[in-house]
């Protein structure tokens, strides 16, 4: 039976409608992407630091928690939402609280806003204790997740969502490797490159149930623009490219040997695939190929971390 979607009545307690807010349950894909970078981080034997670690990881999830929030606002504001009979909740259409009464506009933009305000203080702290250059981290992804879906730019709605997702992500494992290493290095790019496409192909898949409402209102990503045969075929091209790059990461001896852990998650991805390339104009039969979809990634995240560290 599917969750129930999110009604005030149900949500009296403040702090708990808050947190509901911030789709807590996907916040494990930033967590993974941290645990990947301070994987990397001791695997190159650095100096490792529990305090900053922990506080990186925070950063991270405050980063993923307003980002989600930000996007319900923006997508509230386009009528995209609002529009969605084909949703699979709790997976698509958003997380339903400004189209069900639990939040307003303009509380769900200002707490959205306080996130990423959180991001900061946090960054500003992990700053002071790392090198300033990282800096330069917080502010791309900030704007990353930020520019996603607010206009002007609404960059997913001109076909650059999946790459945003990407990016947004590595950078996510960058800056935990940063803040350890305290420098730049191409070992948290070459590490964490495999899983942040796999996260790319969860956006992917969510945007089938989406594409009628998104196309409605010209939130025209690339499912929407293209149709929907031609369309499921680069969830394929995703997966490929993720497992291919952490075969060829792992010859070249960018990667150490155990990282092939990994490739244990391809059968969820594989099947995943199979039930996309079957249902992808019947959106309403893709609620298992999601759950494949976030296996695939979480268990590759899990299993590359240990590979990491075993390493």
């Amino acid at each position: 039976m599917p969750p129930l979607e999110p009604t005030l009545a149900t949500l009296q307690n403040p702090l708990v409608r808050y947190f509901a807010a911030t789709r807590p349950a996907f916040l494990s894909a930033s967590l993974m992407a941290s645990v990947i970078g301070l994987s990397m981080a001791w695997h190159d034997a650095v100096l490792f630091n529990l305090t900053t670690a922990l506080i990186t990881l925070i950063f991270g999830l405050l980063a993923h928690a307003g980002v989600n929030v930000l996007n319900d606002y923006y997508d509230a504001l386009n009528g995209t939402d609002a529009k969605n009979t084909e949703r699979i909740f709790p997976f698509t259409g958003g997380s339903r609280f400004i189209q069900n009464g639990v939040l307003t506009l303009a509380q769900t933009r200002n707490f959205g806003f306080i996130l990423l305000l959180g991001v900061g203080l946090a960054g500003v702290w992990l700053m002071a204790h790392s090198t300033p250059q990282l800096f330069y981290v917080g502010v791309a992804g900030l704007f990353i997740g930020w520019a996603y879906s607010a206009p002007p730019f609404r960059l997913n709605s001109r076909g650059w969502g999946e790459l945003c997702v990407a990016a947004g992500f590595l950078l996510i494992t960058v800056g935990s490797d940063f803040v350890q290493r305290k420098g730049f290095s191409a070992a948290p790019f070459i590490a964490g490159l495999s899983y942040a496409l796999l996260v790319t192909n969860l956006l992917y898949i969510n945007q089938f149930p989406d594409r009628s409402a998104d196309a409605a209102v010209g939130k025209l990503h690339w499912v929407a623009r293209l149709t929907v045969h031609h369309a499921r075929w680069g969830y394929v091209l995703i997966v490929a490219l993720a497992y291919l790059f952490l075969l060829g990461s792992v010859a070249l001896g960018c990667l150490p040997l155990c990282a092939l852990l990994a490739l244990l998650a391809l059968p969820l991805s594989v099947k995943a695939a199979r039930l996309l390339v079957r249902h992808a104009a019947q959106p309403q039969k893709l609620g298992d190929a999601i759950k494949l979809t976030i296996g695939a990634m979480m268990a590759h995240g899990t299993l590359l971390s240990l590979g990491l560290i075993l390493g």
